[in-house]
Formats: structure tokens, C-alpha cells, sequence
């Protein structure tokens, strides 16, 4: 049986799925028609219906329950994760937060696509942010750098360059929500369509779960995978990515992933940031 497969051409995602679309683990007579996309991207197929399985930002998730359920290994959840709010003049520093957010609305912030986990917090952290410009999260450095907006939110390997080309934190979102909550950010699941049959959908979780286990006791073997994919960056800023994204919650969401995912729906809908949820979260 063939299945569609979308994950984005980020480190982590190439090498947590490396291992099964290369057949190094046994995919239980699965095989897979791959498609590699930013996840915003992602999130618009999922719309479609598009991906028998997909990388999907758990914002985006919301809106999708109905046609898609969330796989327990695979995903991107973690403390110190988050996307960040940068700019380019340092006058959104000396003014402080409580400033910004009083005026953020007269500012043009660029976001990395509306469905993106990115949006949402920072919708839940300044929601007079409403002046804002979608674009590929690989765009948003060089919109700032050319005046041409204001702040930014940033994910990816860009946690990792935006100082090295003179960018400045205003926030990190992503401390912003584990003050919040004490919770791991949920930033994106991988999920597989419901209407396939559940015998498929477990086989599917078996294979990521052993996809991650294999690149974590072979972290060197989708080296050239991963180089192929990534945005020209080094070989160690490839695995500082990795390490920031790959971990416990990516093997398995186990009671403490599910828990985070639980309280991110929850205060999502407290905010009126997305719709109610009539179906189940999990597989």
C-alpha cells in the first residue's frame, strides 16, 4: 500500500522520517509517495485534503479534526522551542513590552501563514496585532532587514542566524507560553486522515515511532538526506536544529505531550482563537 507523505525540508523532519522513506526500519508493507513543503504550505493541502499523512501545525489542526487525527510519535513539542518576535530598529526594545503592545497594532508584523502555531501565540500574547503580512518563514529576516516590515516572528533553523545579521528579540514566544501554562509548546503533529483504516493508522505510528528511534541511535545516518533538504546551513547548525526539535515528545507525546496538546486546544478556545472540537485529539 502507497501512502502520501508531507513533512517539511527542515533538519528535524528530514531526520525523523529518513529512516522509513529509505527503508533502513521495516515499514510493514507501507510505502510512500513523498512531498516536501514549509508547513504553511502543509496546512493549506490539509485543507484540501490533499496528504494521506501530513506534518501540520498544531493550529492548523484545529480546523482540520474532522478529516485528520493526531499520530502519538513524530511531533515537535518542547521547552525553549517556540518561534521568536524579532526587529531590526532597537527603539522596540528600549520602549518595553507593555509600550509595544499598546501600539503593536499600528505596526506591521511579519508571520510565517496564518494557520501556523507562530500566529497563534502571537495572537495570545499581543492580540491588538492585527497589521499582518504573511510570507515563507525563510523571508521574514530579509522583509526586516529592507524596512519593509516592522517586527517579525521567526521559526526554524532562523532561531539561529537572526543575530548573526544584526535582527533583535523583542520576545520569545515560546517562554511567553511555558510561563503561561508550565506547559511544552505543541509547534507541530503529524496526522493521518481518519477515514483510513485504524489497522493502517496504528501500523503508521509503529513506523514513525521506530523512524525517530532509528535516527536518534543513528543520528549521522540521513546526514546527506538532511544536508540535501536544509537551507544552505552547516552541518552544525543542521544538528543544533535537530537537537532543538527531536526529542522525548517526537518518540512518543506520551500523558505530558497529550497534556500540553490538551491545554494549548484549551486556551486557544478560551481566546476564541479557534473553532470548538467535536472529535477526538489522538489516534
Amino acid at each position: 500500500m502507497k501512502l502520501s507523505l508531507g513533512f517539511s525540508p527542515c533538519p528535524n523532519d528530514t531526520f525523523i522520517f529518513d529512516a522509513m522513506i529509505h527503508q533502513k526500519i521495516d515499514t510493514e508493507g507501507l510505502e510512500f509517495d513523498v512531498v516536501y513543503e514549509d508547513v504553511e504550505t502543509l496546512n493549506q493541502k490539509a485543507f484540501k485534503a490533499d496528504l494521506d499523512i501530513t506534518k501540520l501545525s498544531y493550529h492548523a489542526y484545529a480546523y482540520l479534526t474532522e478529516n485528520y487525527v493526531l499520530l502519538h510519535s513524530g511531533s515537535a513539542l518542547g521547552f525553549g522551542v517556540g518561534p521568536l518576535l524579532i526587529c531590526n530598529e532597537p527603539k522596540y526594545l528600549q520602549e518595553g513590552i507593555e509600550n509595544l503592545a499598546s501600539r503593536i497594532g499600528d505596526l506591521k508584523v511579519g508571520i510565517p501563514g496564518k494557520y501556523t502555531t507562530a500566529n497563534f501565540l502571537l495572537s495570545l500574547a499581543f492580540p491588538e496585532a492585527l497589521n499582518k503580512v504573511e510570507m515563507k518563514f525563510s523571508e521574514i529576516e530579509p522583509a526586516l532587514l529592507n524596512n519593509r516590515i516592522d517586527l517579525g516572528v521567526i521559526i526554524h533553523e532562523n532561531r539561529f542566524t537572526y543575530e548573526d545579521k544584526g535582527l533583535l528579540k523583542v520576545i520569545d514566544l515560546g517562554e511567553y507560553w511555558e510561563k503561561l501554562t508550565n506547559c511544552p509548546i505543541p509547534l507541530g503533529g503529524i496526522m493521518i486522515r481518519r477515514e483510513l483504516p485504524d489497522e493502517v493508522k496504528q501500523k503508521v505510528n509503529r513506523i514513525i515511532k521506530k523512524s525517530v528511534q532509528f535516527a536518534i541511535k543513528n543520528p549521522l545516518s540521513g546526514l546527506d538526506f538532511i544536508r540535501s533538504h536544509a537551507q544552505e546551513m552547516s552541518t552544525e547548525v543542521m544538528y543544533k536544529h535537530i537537537e532543538l526539535y527531536v526529542n522525548k515528545y517526537s518518540v512518543d507525546l506520551e500523558e505530558e505531550g497529550r497534556r500540553a496538546v490538551n491545554i494549548f486546544f484549551g486556551e486557544a478556545l478560551k481566546k476564541g482563537v479557534i473553532p470548538p472540537i467535536k472529535q477526538n485529539l489522538f489516534l
